[in-house]
């Protein structure tokens, strides 16, 4: 099967995939591993390597899935195609190569599109095709993976990335096309092609503003310091813009502040690893600040580094910055009389459970979802139609909503000036973020989290993913190490096992999941990544002290290498 389609896209893939494709001839194996599967449409769309080849992304890898989107919509109607599609891109290689090409494709199927002329962020993209009534939005990024990705996710009416049911349904589109004939009598000067009103971006701003917990913002320069870095990516005018709007001194990284699509500065730009914030952080200690934010290249994901009491940065997991965000949003609307009536708060299952206490605290509900902020973004159109009130959302992968009208999709925008509010916030009484996150322990308790990957090659690297999960799902296990296993949730069969063998149905989407829960409150959960060939497993222990569970996490961990 990879000869017959290795030898069609010699014969149809144009002069310079044509010359790519010849320079593998004698390489047998990464002619297998280009045309011995294809890329996964899955829930957030498909993200691979830049190459020619059915597994790769590239021209007709994008065309393909744009047609499939197309005829979705022109299944919808002639009102959908009239609403049209709303398109932005990140920084990558081709980025706007693939967003422009596109909108031709939509095009030349009667569909009008508004494609923005600058890279802009994942969040502005969610925005716009809600203030524009827009049928679909289409992003292309591969969000923090390193400069050899680019990836096409695909975003529904309401902002959310779009749901299981949409995206079946443009699944089963896209398996009836070749991989060439979308690409066929394109046309760039088309009606169809617009631009994005220029206004919008300012009612974002203006939005986002909105969202501030103070009673009143203070006019004037503010005494905080905090350092920023971009990482080469869509986030810098607009953070810089926001926070400069609040009066907060913001320095930005220079050597990181100009979009580039090779990532020149870093290995990797995820804004989650100390290593890729070592500038930000150099430029801290020079200038005597304890803060430091990054954004990812579709600026969706927002990293932090605070000093500790030691001076050192440490750099902040996903969980930390939401449990920080989250106490600060419930207890200033707490003090300002706003959680009468109770309401909301989103998380992934897989994020910190230490939430939960949070949220009980202050009476309002906490919901579960499955991984992925789509499950987050329905939640928030639930909340709406049942009138309820959602207050906050976030993943432990850097992923953060706050308000209800802007962005349905993480959002590290608007989050950055949230955490530089709360930042000043702290600062103004005379505490640091660090001993904020202290505080926050000895109310709740201490709270570890670890995320380990494991990476999978290979064409047999998903199949051999999905054995690993259901394997470990089938053993009884009642103990890890000397820690009790409570239920085990194997979410592949939608079964809640308890350890004295009583069961129950899991009212919860359906993956290839299991998930450990722990006495004392902790879990162990194992998936593969939705984005990547790797599996993931979660981490999360509570205890009265930083040492107890400090050793529980390290004894969790070796009583788990035995299935690895």
């Amino acid at each position: 099967m990879w000869k017959r389609k290795y030898a069609e896209w010699l014969k149809k893939c144009g002069r310079e995939g044509r010359a790519e494709l010849l320079s593998l001839a004698e390489n047998t194996q990464a002619i297998k591993e280009r045309f011995g599967g294809e890329l996964q449409f899955g829930t957030a769309g498909i993200r691979g390597t830049f190459g020619y080849g059915t597994n790769c992304i590239n021209i007709h890898s994008i065309a393909r899935a744009t047609q499939g989107v197309a005829q979705y919509i022109c299944s919808l109607g002639e009102a959908a195609m009239e609403r049209g599609v709303a398109i932005a891109y990140d920084t990558r290689a081709y980025s706007y190569t693939f967003a422009e090409l596109s909108a031709k494709i939509l095009a030349k199927n009667s569909i009008k599109s508004y494609l923005y002329q600058s890279p802009q962020p994942v969040p502005i993209l969610s925005y716009t095709v809600q203030k524009l009534n827009a049928i679909v939005g289409i992003m292309i990024t591969a969000s923090h993976n390193p400069k050899e990705y680019n990836g096409y996710k695909v975003y529904s009416a309401s902002g959310s990335q779009m749901s299981i049911e949409e995206t079946t349904k443009i699944i089963h589109e896209i398996k009836k096309l070749d991989y060439f004939s979308p690409l066929e009598n394109l046309d760039s000067t088309s009606r169809y092609i617009l631009p994005v009103p220029k206004s919008i971006i300012e009612e974002y701003y203006r939005y986002v503003q909105s969202l501030s917990l103070k009673e009143k913002e203070r006019t004037g320069e503010k005494k905080s310091k905090l350092v920023y870095t971009p990482l080469h990516g869509t986030g810098k005018v607009h953070v810089e813009k926001l926070l400069k709007n609040k009066g907060i001194k913001l320095y930005v990284v220079p050597t990181q502040s100009m979009q580039d699509a090779n990532f020149s500065t870093v290995k990797v730009p995820n804004p989650e690893i100390k290593e890729t914030l070592s500038q930000a952080i150099a430029l801290a200690e020079k200038i005597q600040a304890n803060t430091v934010f990054a954004t990812d290249p579709d600026a969706d994901r927002l990293g932090v580094a605070i000093k500790n009491d030691s001076g050192e940065f440490i750099v902040l997991t996903g969980n930390q910055v939401g449990l920080l965000l989250l106490e600060y949003i419930l207890h200033n609307k707490s003090q300002q009389g706003e959680l009468q009536g109770g309401g909301i708060v989103v998380k992934s299952f897989v994020s910190s459970p230490l939430a939960k206490k949070i949220c009980q605290n202050y009476g309002v509900e906490l919901i579960d979802v499955p991984v992925g902020f789509k499950f987050i973004g329905e939640k928030i159109e639930e909340c709406k139609s049942s009138g309820k009130n959602f207050l906050f959302g976030f993943e432990e992968s850097c992923g953060y909503l706050y308000g209800t009208s802007g962005s349905k999709d993480k959002d590290a925008i608007a989050t950055a000036a949230l955490f530089a509010e709360f930042t000043s916030n702290v600062e103004e009484q005379g505490k640091t973020i660090y001993q904020k996150l202290q505080e926050l322990y000895s109310k709740y308790g201490y709270s570890l989290d670890k995320t380990e990957t494991i990476a999978f090659t290979g064409l047999t690297g998903m199949d051999e993913m999905v054995e690993t999960v259901e394997k470990i799902a089938r053993q009884n296990i009642r103990k890890l190490d000397d820690i009790k296993v409570v239920a085990v949730y194997d979410y592949a069969t939608g079964i809640k096992r308890y350890a004295d063998g009583r069961e129950e149905k899991l009212e919860f989407a359906k993956s290839n999941t299991v998930y450990f829960a722990l006495e004392g409150g902790g879990f162990i959960a194992i998936r593969p990544s939705g984005t990547e060939p790797k599996l993931k497993i979660y981490y999360s222990v509570i205890a009265e002290r930083a040492e107890v569970a400090e050793d529980m996490q390290k004894r969790l961990e070796k009583a788990m290498q035995k299935f690895f």
